[in-house]
């Protein structure tokens, strides 16, 4: 089989235009052409007067090697990549189960890739089946009654379960992890166009189902899961040589887990489990992150401005952005988490603060666009002298948001014209924010530092003539957007393991490894692969482990 890549059509060109296009690329006759099938679809809109659709196909030729040698050297024909994932080996009989702390999408493919291998992984997870949680999220959003261990960052799924779905990525996977991730997606329900699609996402509707599909999955492969279970404590024993390896767990019920290998993938919300891990005395560093907010606008305004007269195409649907641009206060302002035709929620899993966040469904079919619009902070210059100072920062905008939306769980809210003239909103325009328990009109001075507000300043007129009415003055900015990555890092070697802890597998976002859903799963089939490697003894020495 051959995959032809950069495959150009007009917007609106009829099935069989592709076919014949495969044709006219390779000179062949149509009985040459035994089979096709897409491989990969985007849109290329940056001439929105011709817009066009942009294919790779695999192909089934009479002759493959003829055709691969007339075209030798050439980059967009050539043999189709063998993608298919292979298991590294198999749990030998009466092995002690690993433990898979947190059900998100990295422990979720954690657990799946070693049930698969026959370890029967026991997993933990502090919140509820996803069903409740959602339940317990709604709570949230329509009564602003939060539960702790239950909502958008805690519970089956994790922070994940309530985005976009995207399932796109910048990570490099030369063993294609991610088409693994996505067809354990698609064998679970999710869409089987995110397999070929150029930018996937699922929505949070679909992704319960599949959460829960997975974990049926995990069990009749003999995983277990255990929710409502919360790790309260790390057992970790030192050796010779000032060598540490973790020997178990204390969990909320009173009981003590015995586990040598245990994967962490607690998501980047786990504060207290992160106090716990640095008073054990495992390696954590700070690592940057970014703040700032949630802005919206109507998608129509958006559609219009991406796609022109083509806004509302059915091949097209809901625009997307991304945006970037360096100040001169030395700081970057960027679209993060952008969600095309959705809502902001509310992500917090603190009483007493506000967080922001942006989730869509599958169709996109809401009234407004938002993207996170956040500016780049990092341990030097923002907040040094302790591991886990950017956690210390990231409480105190949230408590002064809080406080500036009527300590209710109201997000305080600022027009851009207000931002932009430097004062304090004090009602609404145009655009209707989606945030719910609700909002405040105020001024975001009051729960964000100076050097992001003026960058925002600086930056939305630059964005403005990127898209038009991005800097429109009725524009919303909700309060605020802290938690866009992990503000530590849990460090490991290159076995997956701690730098000084054996035995305990950092993974995913939580631990400073992933950023989102897709990368996040990768990474758990990743130390899933490490751990399978540690129980049938091809584990490194710990100089080794540590270079």
């Amino acid at each position: 089989m051959l995959r032809l890549s950069e495959i150009k059509l007009p917007l609106d060109h009829p099935p069989e235009a592709l076919p014949e296009a495969i044709l006219t690329r390779l000179g062949i006759a149509p009985t040459d052409l035994i089979d096709w099938k897409i491989a990969r679809r985007a849109n290329d809109a940056r001439r929105k007067s011709a817009i066009q659709m942009v294919y790779s196909v695999d192909v089934t030729l009479a002759d493959e090697a003829a055709t691969l040698a007339r075209f030798a050297g050439q980059p967009h024909i050539r043999p189709t990549p063998d993608d298919a994932y292979r298991p590294i080996g198999h749990a030998p009989a009466n092995t002690p189960s690993p433990v898979v702390i947190g059900a998100g999408p990295c422990g979720l493919f954690a657990g799946l890739i070693l049930a698969q291998m026959g370890f029967r992984p026991i997993i933990l997870e502090r919140g509820k089946v996803v069903r409740e949680r959602t339940k317990d999220t709604w709570g949230l959003w329509r009564r602003a009654v939060l539960e702790p261990e239950s909502n958008v960052q805690f519970g089956e799924g994790g922070a994940g379960t309530f985005s976009d779905g995207k399932l796109y990525s910048q990570i490099k996977d030369p063993r294609f992890l991610g088409r693994k991730v996505l067809t354990e997606f698609v064998k679970a329900g999710a869409p089987p166009e995110i397999l070929t699609e150029a930018h996937p996402h699922i929505g949070t509707f679909r992704l319960v189902t599949m959460v829960e599909s997975m974990r049926e999955t995990i069990q009749e492969l003999g995983g277990e899961y255990r929710f409502g279970t919360r790790v309260e404590d790390f057992e970790v024993e030192s050796g010779p040589g000032g060598t540490r390896r973790l020997r178990g767990l204390h969990l909320s019920d009173g009981s003590f887990l015995e586990a040598a290998h245990v994967v962490l993938a607690v998501g980047h919300s786990a504060r207290d489990t992160f106090a716990k891990l640095y008073e054990r005395g495992v390696h954590i560093e700070a690592k940057p992150f970014s703040i700032g907010v949630r802005i919206e606008h109507p998608q129509s305004w958006i559609d219009r401005a991406r796609f022109g007269s083509c806004a509302g195409h059915p091949d097209l649907g809901a625009a997307a952005y991304s945006l970037s641009h360096h100040c001169a206060n030395g700081r970057t302002v960027y679209s993060f988490c952008m969600c095309p035709g959705g809502r902001v929620v509310a992500a917090t899993s603190e009483p007493g603060r506000v967080v922001t966040n942006g989730m869509s469904q599958y169709s996109r079919a809401e009234f407004n666009a938002n993207s996170g619009l956040v500016v780049g902070i990092e341990p030097e210059r923002d907040y040094p002298g302790h591991p886990l100072a950017g956690i210390d920062l990231q409480r105190r905008l949230e408590s002064l948001a809080f406080t500036a939306g009527g300590s209710s769980y109201s997000a305080p809210v600022q027009l851009v014209g207000d931002l932009l003239a430097g004062r304090a909103s004090t009602a609404l325009g145009q655009v209707t924010p989606s945030y719910k328990p609700g909002v405040t009109p105020t001024d975001l001075a009051a729960c964000l530092p100076d050097f992001v507000l003026d960058a925002f300043r600086e930056a939305l007129p630059v964005f403005g003539r990127q898209i038009a009415n991005y800097d429109h003055p009725d524009a919303t900015l909700t309060g605020v957007e802290t938690r866009t990555s992990s503000p530590i890092r849990i460090t490991r070697g290159r076995d997956f393991q701690s730098l000084n802890t054996a035995g305990l597998f950092p993974a995913g976002e939580g631990a400073g490894y992933a950023g989102g859903i897709l990368s996040a799963g990768v990474d758990g089939i990743k130390v899933a692969e490490a751990v399978a490697r540690a129980i049938l003894g091809d584990e490194p020495a710990a100089e080794e482990r540590a270079a």
